[in-house]
């Protein structure tokens, strides 16, 4: 079988000296790759979402208010967020897959004692350890994947893997709709279920993939390129400095803002109210994720052919933004499912394998994890805000639709900002 070496990138000298090697992989491991990146997303995402059908159980549980139950999915996201840096910048040191491993055995470890602890303070505290768990897979991952796939196929391939994000959201949404709110078991259920396959596919990451640098005694001979290796402060100054960068980072906050207004909110919308009940708000709430995956991997061909960031952005963005404001404002239900499917088509989860893309386009192979650890950091700061601010203000409002109309504000100045990023010359990458 053809052979095809994994692309490789300098390490900097400020490590042990490792020993540069290339790793050959057969030309359908990619596939291998996208695979288990994608089962990742499954259990994240299914993580996430199995907390909100069941969140007015847990209300009564702990007797908290909506204020509250937003705190308790903004701490969780605040610590995924503030770690998405310093893991991703670990992780280019130590190796990316023991890094996801790692992350993944806490990840399923608190997600269990998710279902076990009894005060509302120290369910924060497990989330929140949780949300650090899940910190170290976004950097890495898509450092590991945008190794491993050819650069002609990365969009769809980066499309494929975000893909396991829908299936988890969907998968997460239904099971607690179907266990708890139709057969009434106990909320904490769930979370027991999802944390056993969670540590199987961490531990999957470090027996199956393949990292680009292996590390031993010899000594290591220096080129040019490790010469030039940058401190870790220079490349977090260069990161900051990038104009493309910074805005796609703005985008990336809003998209993500509007999506968490959704993928937190939208269960208890649909039962207070919308008036529905039982398993149909895990369908109902399923549509956006379900739809997301014909949207992403359709727009990713497109972007892989015509290679046009700004172009699909100012095309999908407007959609999304009419698609939450009818969501907030419609008490019809078939327009309600439409508005869905229109958002699921064009919003977070079409958006972002485009703009990861682009982020990887435009970083250097020293620091892709780094890269895209700050990208990350910057656009899950959306997750933090958008749980407690949507609580606080349906509390204030007495309804959640504000809620809908922020994020859809959000996601429109974000396009915005990302129209002024600049086009490269023709000898370089597109914006």
């Amino acid at each position: 079988m053809e052979k095809e070496p994994i692309r490789t990138a300098p390490v900097p000298l400020t490590l042990p000296t490792p020993r540069y090697r290339t790793v050959t992989v057969s030309t359908h491991y990619w596939w291998q790759v996208v695979a288990i990146c994608f089962l990742g997303w499954v259990l994240i995402y299914a993580d996430r979402t199995i907390l909100n059908p069941v969140m007015p159980q847990i209300a009564s549980a702990f007797h908290i208010n909506n204020t509250q139950l937003g705190l308790m999915n903004s701490i969780f996201f605040l610590t995924y967020a503030l770690a998405q840096l310093p893991f991703g910048m670990i992780a280019d040191k130590i190796g990316r897959r023991y890094m996801i491993t790692l992350g993944f055995l806490i990840f399923g470890l608190m997600t269990f004692f998710s279902g076990i602890v009894s005060a509302f303070g120290a369910f924060l505290v497990v989330r929140a350890t949780a949300g650090l768990g899940e910190a170290s897979y976004y950097g890495p991952q898509y450092a590991l994947s945008g190794e491993a796939i050819p650069l002609s196929k990365l969009t769809l391939g980066t499309a494929i893997i975000n893909s396991g994000m829908a299936f988890g959201s969907s998968g997460g949404y239904l099971l607690s709709s179907y266990l708890v709110l139709q057969h009434h078991q106990h909320w904490s259920l769930p979370f027991f279920i999802i944390a056993v396959p969670t540590v199987i596919v961490g531990i999957l990451f470090s027996l199956l993939l393949k990292e680009k640098i292996q590390v031993n005694n010899q000594p290591t001979p220096i080129t040019p390129e490790m010469t030039q290796a940058e401190p870790a402060q220079h490349q977090i100054r260069a990161i900051f400095t990038n104009r493309n960068l910074i805005l796609t980072f703005a985008l990336c906050f809003c998209s993500i803002y509007a999506y968490f207004v959704v993928l937190t909110w939208l269960p208890q919308f649909l039962q207070t109210e919308r008036g529905f009940q039982g398993t149909a708000v895990g369908f109902i709430a399923s549509i956006v994720p379900w739809a997301s995956i014909p949207g992403a991997l359709f727009f990713a061909k497109v972007y892989d052919r015509f290679n046009h960031t700004k172009l699909l952005v100012c095309i999908l963005v407007p959609v999304a933004v009419i698609a939450l404001l009818t969501v907030g404002f419609t008490t019809n239900r078939t327009l309600l499912i439409v508005a869905l499917i229109a958002y699921g088509l064009t919003g977070k989860l079409a958006i972002d394998p485009i703009l990861v893309a682009f982020v990887t386009r435009q970083a250097k192979g020293t620091k892709l994890s780094t890269t895209l650890s700050a990208y990350n950091f910057i656009g899950m700061s959306g997750s933090i805000l958008a749980p407690y601010l949507t609580g606080y203000l349906a509390d204030k409002v007495g309804t959640m639709t504000i809620g809908f109309y922020l994020g859809a504000a959000l996601l429109l100045l974000g396009a915005l900002a990302f129209s002024f990023t600049k086009t490269r010359t023709s000898n370089q990458l597109e914006a």
